[in-house]
């Protein structure tokens, strides 16, 4: 299943960017809080 770990841990990251990049203007808070609970949840899930 190693897809799924890959899955959800480019997620995580994709959402990590994001929330880095909230602090500059034109990025949006709720897709890095969406990405990182999908993200999270494909790791739990896997386990």
């Amino acid at each position: 299943m190693s897809y799924q770990t890959t899955l959800g841990w480019s997620l995580v990251t994709s959402g990590l960017v994001t929330l880095f990049l909230w602090v500059l203007p034109g990025s949006d808070l709720l897709w890095g809080l969406l990405l990182l609970v999908l993200g999270g949840l494909t790791l739990y899930i896997r386990q």
